[in-house]
């Protein structure tokens, strides 16, 4: 297998691997909706990136699109804080407004000589085979630290999704921390656009943590496993596209939910088949336990 290939594997699985452990504070914090307003609010910041350097570059793709994300936060706040908006209307107001923009100066760059072989359209739905060594580098290094970040503050991350008050009781920064966590959101959300794509990058948040939810009720190895999941969707996804030329962000989705799906019918506890043969064992025994007592009455 060609370097370059192994490459983009190991980093669509390093950037599965940190969505996954990332989204599952996410998902717990309910904060879901925040990650897809990020995802769509970057493609105006990329744009605008394009127009000031003049050609590709993912370093300044990055700094563009997480500008454009902490706008979209700040406004979201804004918002929420002095009008009677509350805050899922206003995320689908920034989201909408924000896509909107990028999708009119992406229009606009591709109608200008050069900018369709920019390959900023890839931005829109992924393409792991546009990726180039400087791009996974970026990647790579970048997931592998928010994977260090996150397993640094866990213990931190835990007392701040389940219990706030306790957190600020004992002193923990909780504002800090929450903002750390914010960056790792919109960091996570920025490195994937590349290689996901603008529109599916949230789902790669979500789902895997979705599905690790059904097979345990700790936080930690649900953690884990999300990020497994993560892990396995990325790479899944990346080797179809590669060998398909197909973008990347729709397989990885696909690979995900299919995933979810199988944990939400087979997983041990909480799976949907687990809970109906568990219901049908359990009416069974009632039946049994019926049957002895009446025969108990007779005799």
């Amino acid at each position: 297998m060609d370097i370059n290939v192994q490459w983009v594997f190991t980093s669509m699985a390093l950037l599965g691997l940190a969505s996954g452990m990332i989204g599952t504070f996410v998902l717990l914090k309910k904060q879901s909706l925040i990650g897809d307003a990020m995802a769509h609010a970057a493609l105006p910041g990329i744009c605008i990136a394009f127009l000031l350097y003049g050609q590709k570059s993912l370093l300044f793709f990055f700094i563009g699109a997480a500008c454009s994300g902490y706008v979209a936060t700040a406004c979201i706040q804004f918002i929420v804080k002095h009008t009677r908006i509350k805050e899922d209307a206003a995320i689908g107001i920034v989201l909408s407004v924000f896509f909107g923009l990028g999708i009119v100066l992406l229009t606009w760059i591709n109608q200008h000589e050069g900018g369709n072989q920019s390959g900023i359209n890839d931005f829109l739905f992924g393409k792991a085979a546009s990726l180039t060594g400087s791009d996974v580098n970026v990647l790579a290094v970048t997931t592998i630290i928010m994977i260090i970040i996150t397993s640094v503050f866990f213990k931190e991350f835990k007392i701040i999704t389940f219990d706030r008050a306790f957190a600020q009781g004992i002193g923990v920064p909780v504002s800090l921390l929450n903002g750390v966590l914010m960056f790792l959101i919109v960091s996570v959300v920025v490195v994937g656009l590349q290689a996901v794509g603008v529109v599916l990058m949230s789902a790669l948040l979500i789902t895997p943590a979705l599905a690790a939810r059904y097979w345990t009720e700790k936080l930690e190895w649900m953690t884990l496993l999300a990020g497994v999941f993560g892990a396995l969707s990325g790479v899944a996804g990346a080797y179809v596209s590669l060998i398909a030329y197909v973008p990347t962000g729709p397989l990885v989705i696909i690979f995900a939910t299919a995933l979810f799906l199988f944990s939400f019918l087979f997983a041990p506890k909480r799976g949907l088949c687990s809970k109906i043969i568990r219901r049908h064992v359990e009416r069974k025994k009632l039946r049994v336990k019926q049957l002895m007592y009446e025969r108990g009455e007779q005799l």
